[in-house]
């Protein structure tokens, strides 16, 4: 038999269903007209300030060789942070040739590249490729200060695009007016780049001084428009430019270039030469100690300034001079002077 159901248990389901039935933009009370429906309160995420087309589909590898020290690798990740359109990748090997980076930046769709190459764990070169057609250029890179320190007292929007400052020499010389364009391709952010900031607050600036490209990062400040630097800071020594990438004819040699391993040999030649200077001025002044001393002739320039005394006439003496009493004791002496002396004060009184 079907068990028998309380009185109001129905209703009071029904109660339920009707309460839980309607949503909250169609709720009707009981007896009236149906209210106007409320939308529901929804977060919607503002779009980005600028909806401009990303067209510029510049991408920068960044990454090294095996063997760079911890300032290298804090350069690198300052370089990073400040280009958003950068990607990174593991290590290179050192037995693996230079050419292979090209398969690697089609892999990560790259086509561009900034590699790191360290030498000797002291030496450390920076390759600008543009891959895989080319140019290529190598530095030096000297002088190294990274973001971290605290000498760089400016901040700057993470992702925000930069302005680039060229030395004016840059448009003289066809070898610096390359490099130029090289600079302009990797280091400005494409325009409505996703991970980049619709604002420019830092200035890329390239100087060239004593034939070296010094690299600064300054923020603009927007009171007066002064400069801050930022960081990171280093100066390129330009080596060679390829025709290719990582490769290929040379374009240009910089004659002014001088190798590492040649400054340090020269640094060497030159406290050698100091040493050696010393041990001959040593052995100079032993072997004048040692030997025989010699005579000098007497110099006849050295009479001419003398001028000869005057003659005095000789003096004959035709009487003899008178005898002194010697007296060996000088106390007999003053007694026979002092008695003297009493007979005359006598003879006066």
């Amino acid at each position: 038999m079907a068990a028998k159901r309380k009185r109001g248990a129905l209703a009071a389901g029904k109660a339920k269903r009707a309460r839980s039935a309607p949503s909250a933009g169609e709720a009707v009370l009981e007896g009236g007209p149906p209210e106007r429906s409320v939308p529901p309160q929804e977060y919607s995420i503002p779009p980005p300030v600028s909806q401009g087309k990303w067209k510029n589909k510049e991408r920068v590898l960044i990454f090294s060789s095996r063997g760079i020290n911890f300032r290298t690798r804090h350069l690198m990740q300052d370089l990073r942070t400040l280009m958003p359109h950068s990607k990174a990748d593991t290590k290179m090997d050192r037995k693996d040739q230079l050419f292979v980076i090209n398969e690697v930046c089609e892999m990560k769709n790259c086509n561009k590249c900034i590699f790191f190459e360290a030498k000797k764990k002291q030496d450390l070169y920076m390759w600008l490729s543009n891959t895989p057609q080319g140019p290529s250029a190598k530095f030096l890179v000297q002088n190294v200060h990274t973001l971290a320190e605290l000498k760089m007292t400016g901040n700057c929007l993470r992702g925000s695009r930069p302005l680039l400052s060229f030395d004016p020499i840059f448009d003289r010389e066809p070898h610096y007016a390359l490099l130029k364009e090289l600079f302009i391709q990797i280091f400005s952010t494409p325009q409505y780049h996703p991970k980049s900031q619709p604002f420019v607050d830092h200035v890329f600036t390239f100087t060239i001084t004593d034939e070296r490209i010094w690299f600064r990062n300054y923020q603009i400040i927007e009171e007066d428009a002064s400069l801050v630097e930022i960081g990171p800071r280093f100066v390129l020594n330009l080596i060679k430019i390829f025709q290719g990438s990582f490769g290929g004819p040379t374009l240009y040699e910089n004659p002014h270039y001088q190798s590492p391993n040649m400054h340090r040999r020269l640094v060497r030649l030159s406290v050698a030469a100091k040493f050696r200077e010393k041990q001959q001025v040593k052995e100079v002044q032993k072997i004048k100690k040692k030997g025989t001393k010699v005579l000098v002739e007497e110099d006849p320039t050295e009479v001419v300034f003398e001028t000869p005394a005057e003659e005095k006439p000789v003096e004959i003496q035709h009487v003899k001079p008178e005898s002194k009493p010697i007296v060996k004791d000088k106390k007999k002496l003053r007694k026979i002077q002092r008695k003297k002396q009493k007979k005359l004060f006598r003879t006066e009184g």
